[in-house]
């Protein structure tokens, strides 16, 4: 395993760790009432990140036996 895939492991964990927060903290707001809409909408970066991110490290093996 190169460097590149570790900084991409790596970068994966602290992506989930950042949607994870999000959306807990949209849970949180939310028990105040309507939340604003960037709150909402505020899991959605690190949602798509993982999942480029995560499509990269799935597709790692198969594209290393070639």
């Amino acid at each position: 395993m190169n460097w590149n895939n570790n900084w991409v492991r790596q970068t994966h964990r602290w992506l989930s760790m950042a949607f994870t927060l999000t959306v807990l903290a949209n849970f949180a707001v939310r028990a105040w009432g309507e939340p604003p809409p960037w709150v909402t909408y505020s899991p959605l970066l690190p949602l798509f990140l993982l999942l480029f991110s995560g499509l990269y490290l799935f597709a790692l093996p198969y594209v290393g036996r070639r």
